[in-house]
């Protein structure tokens, strides 16, 4: 009863704010073709903000209500048009990386990575926390930070086991993946969702590699984990002397074994995932595009059997159908004109570009650590594009929602770390809270001349 009762009120406090919305935008704005899209464009970001419904939802929502509602203000917003915003190539970069996931998660790639860290992690607790996010980080780069994630701590709960719930060890450990987690999908441009809208955003203008993204972001990427290693380092300074490995490989010992796919099949999808990857990092030289590589990439992994036609169920559809509604906002929002009016006014230029810069992350970051972090930057992107014209600056955007994770509500990975218990508020804010400022500064201060050195802006 009391859940019913939540719901409603919910959706009570969600149909008020898409009334306040839609009233408000025809009071304050005399165009009623951009009256409309601000209407438009506000209930499907309610709806996304909200997380009222599934993330697939509000995209089908947005390509109904664009030709419904404002088709008969131009002739271009038909459904057509609107499918074709949709149907951005990005989609094919993720929906491989997605298969290139599920496919690792079938071949124990993950439990492979845990015994190397293991072997290589000796007698030390520090070692074994440095390989933990490492990991967590380089699975994160080419899966969802939530598979990512999940599969790290569903192969760490037999070690996990071994220490008391509110144990120091253990909650470093966790906070380790969420770390890892958060930040390694910056590195690669199929890491996470805002670094698909960024790359839509500026595909016109600056067609973006995927050498060139990992040049830019790598780095970055290794020095905020870097910064993260050293904060969990303090915060275990005087517990790790009781560390144990031998505890730990006996939990990981006893772990139950997953199916054993055959050695051809193993065999088979490492020659196609290194394939994929070498091609990828090469597109400089060959010129064939990423996204031609992943369609590639991923029917070879179905033509192969490594993963089988059921395998299409276990792919992360919503998520995908999130990526390519947000697109179509974004399109929808710089093909108007819309952006450019309401921006106006917005007193930027007394800021200078470094500090305007560094303003529209801190917010992105805030936004995306209470908020989801893809529909935070398919919010922001057109609007901080505006303010600030430069192709690095969806980039820079993008970035900056991967740095919103301060809170245990802030990432999937926060909220599984705080679910396996024993993780306090404070062991995942502080670092968070470190990285998110820290990274916003260095990317204002540093970001566009980067970005330019590797040949984007």
């Amino acid at each position: 009863m009391r859940y019913h009762l939540g719901r409603m009120r919910k959706w009570l406090m969600i149909i008020s704010a898409i009334g306040a919305v839609i009233i408000s935008s025809h009071v304050f704005i005399d165009s009623v073709f951009f009256a409309r899209i601000v209407s438009v464009a506000g209930v499907c970001m309610i709806l996304w903000l909200t997380e009222a419904t599934p993330p697939f939802v509000p995209s089908l929502v947005l390509w109904a209500l664009i030709p419904t509602v404002l088709g008969q203000f131009d002739p271009r917003l038909s459904p057509a048009q609107v499918m074709t915003w949709a149907a951005d190539p990005v989609l094919a970069l993720f929906f491989c990386g997605f298969a290139l996931g599920l496919a690792a998660e079938r071949h124990g790639l993950d439990r492979r990575l845990i015994g190397t860290a293991l072997r290589f992690s000796g007698d030390s607790y520090n070692s074994l926390l440095f390989f933990i996010i490492l990991i967590t980080a380089f699975l994160s780069m080419w899966m969802s930070n939530i598979a990512a994630a999940a599969l790290m701590i569903a192969c760490l709960r037999p070690a996990l086991a071994r220490f008391e719930r509110g144990d120091v060890l253990r909650r470093m450990l966790l906070v380790g993946v969420v770390l890892g987690a958060d930040l390694g999908g910056m590195a690669t441009p199929i890491g996470t969702g805002p670094n698909a809208v960024a790359i839509a955003a500026v595909a016109e203008r600056q067609p973006i590699s995927f050498i060139g993204w990992m040049t830019f972001a790598v780095p970055l990427t290794i020095g905020m984990l870097a910064l993260g290693y050293m904060i969990l380092r303090w915060r275990v300074r005087t517990a790790a002397g009781s560390w144990r490995i031998e505890d730990v490989r006996t939990a990981m010992a006893v772990m139950a074994p997953r199916s054993d796919p055959s050695s051809m099949s193993r065999r088979i999808f490492f020659l196609i995932i290194t394939l994929t990857v070498v091609f990828w990092l090469g597109e400089p030289i060959h010129g064939i595009s990423a996204t031609v590589v992943a369609m590639c990439g991923s029917a070879a992994l179905f033509l192969s059997g490594v993963l089988e036609r059921s395998s299409l169920k276990e792919i992360d559809w919503s998520t995908l159908l999130l990526i390519a509604g947000g697109i179509t906002l974004g399109k929808l929002l710089e093909s108007s004109g819309i952006i450019a009016k309401l921006a106006a006014d917005a007193p930027f230029d007394y800021l200078g570009p470094t500090l305007a810069l560094f303003v529209v992350c801190v917010f992105t970051a805030l936004m995306a650590a209470v908020m989801s972090n893809t529909a935070s930057v398919i919010m922001l992107i057109p609007l901080a594009t505006f303010l600030i014209p430069e192709p690095s600056t969806p980039i820079l955007i993008a970035i900056a929602a991967s740095f919103g994770m301060p809170f245990i509500i802030s990432t999937p990975p926060n909220a599984m770390a705080f679910g396996e218990g024993g993780v306090k508020s404070d062991d995942i804010f502080w670092p968070g809270i470190a990285i998110m400022l820290i990274g916003c500064v260095v990317i204002s201060l540093t970001g566009p001349k980067v970005l330019r050195f590797a040949g984007i802006g």
